[in-house]
């Protein structure tokens, strides 16, 4: 029985051997967590048998279990690398046509030919289903679906709202033309141009005009776009208290209309819905533009992606457009311990651990993620040397009992 007892002792050293330099060997292992050999002792003992004169058969190994702790992160020039800080793994779906999900912490994503985010392992990245505005459709693993990258162009979106805060001179005189007319400058005080957009992303030009009336508190206000002939620009009346602030507008919003014919680009008509804001003054003061705005933008070609902390994926083009196109899905599970190793640091479910429960990063237990980076490996080396050493002289112990246990065993073979 001793030479049995002595031998689990060898199994238990070897195994704890093997944990410890799996564990070296991943040291920079994206994602990885280590693992901890566990034992237990071995008595074999009658319900009805005497425990106090029992004596132990050896040692068994009860699990090998991996530990979730986090890991370091490391910032990389990778825009698409993520990281989770905190709880949660990331989900990747094996092909296009699988339902099967793997689960995992190393986020070395890359793009493939056809546009979607992929781990190094060519699976496919889930993410939940957000609205235009990015805010979350469903928390459900079931709703999400592989991200893929627009390969066509920011599509062009038509101005349809402005507006303008300014101040206009309050000592200003009438111009000395009395009849507007946009090509004489002396028929009209003031003008500033903005940049608007027609349906097919064509750039054009809408210019506000401001000419002081008779009354010392009062402009109108004409609104062009590009060379659009007076009878055909907007007019609007603007007054202002005797303490310079905005009092009133004939329409305001006023609505400023070109054709798409005379826009002579193929686009459609335009129609505009211009505000004079309220925060407009007439102050002794030069003219002067505070803030001007305008909807709509052009074409535009995809720049790149960026992943916030909530795990929102956007999309960004040249004319400034950011488009969402999904929530990274984290999941996590009740039992982590219990996730089954398939390797290339991935985990599948099992009965131990209980169905994913997905979720939205930073909400809840889940944790928060970090883009261009990556979790390093939680192998402490230095502890992992320590636990080589110990596991080391645990053999050697062992083979010395072995060796003692043959020495008695000879002697009394030779007994004659």
């Amino acid at each position: 029985m001793s030479f049995n007892t002595s031998i689990s002792g060898l199994n238990a050293a070897q195994k704890d051997l093997n944990v410890t330099s799996n564990n070296i060997a991943n040291a920079k292992s994206t994602g990885f967590k280590k693992s901890r050999a566990e034992f237990g002792d071995i008595y074999a003992v009658s319900a009805f048998g005497n425990s106090k004169t029992a004596v132990g058969q050896g040692v068994i190994n009860q699990a090998v279990t991996q530990q979730f702790s986090q890991g370091n992160l490391e910032f990389t020039d990778n825009s698409l690398d993520l990281a989770i800080s905190g709880q949660g793994f990331f989900a990747f779906q094996p092909s296009l046509d699988s339902s099967e999900s793997v689960f995992s912490r190393a986020g070395a994503l890359g793009v493939n030919k056809n546009g979607y985010l992929v781990n190094q392992a060519g699976e496919f990245l889930k993410a939940l289903p957000v609205n235009e505005n990015g805010t979350l459709q469903s928390t459900s693993l079931a709703t999400s679906s592989p991200v893929q990258l627009p390969v066509a162009a920011g599509a062009p979106q038509a101005t349809t709202e402005g507006s303008l805060s300014l101040n206009l001179p309050a000592g200003a005189a009438t111009p000395p033309v009395t009849t507007f007319d946009p090509d004489d400058p002396d028929s009209y005080n003031q003008a500033n141009s903005q940049r608007i957009y027609d349906s097919l992303g064509n750039p054009h030009t809408l210019t506000s005009y401001f000419v002081k009336t008779g009354n010392p508190n009062e402009w109108d206000v004409y609104y062009q776009i590009d060379d659009q002939p007076v009878a055909d620009m907007t007019q609007q009346t603007v007054t202002f208290n005797t303490d310079g602030s905005f009092d009133s507008a004939s329409a305001n919003p006023v609505t400023v209309t070109e054709t798409g014919a005379n826009l002579g680009t193929g686009a459609g008509d335009l129609s505009i819905d211009m505000t004079f804001r309220t925060d407009s003054t007439q102050y002794n003061g030069p003219f002067n533009v505070a803030d001007q705005s305008a909807d709509g933008n052009t074409t535009g070609q995809l720049t790149g992606i960026s992943v916030g902390t909530d795990g929102l994926i956007r999309a960004s083009y040249t004319n400034g457009e950011s488009i969402p196109l999904g929530k990274v899905a984290l999941v996590d599970f009740r039992n982590p311990q219990g996730l089954k190793q398939v390797g290339d640091n991935q985990w599948i479910e099992s009965i131990d651990s209980g169905g994913p429960l997905a979720g939205e990063a930073g909400t809840g237990t889940f944790g928060a993620i970090q883009g261009g980076a990556l979790e390093t490996s939680n192998v402490d080396l230095t502890s992992e040397l320590v636990s080589l050493i110990t596991a080391q002289r645990n053999f050697q112990a062992n083979s010395r009992a072995i060796e003692a246990n043959k020495t008695l065993s000879d002697t009394i073979i030779g007994i004659r």
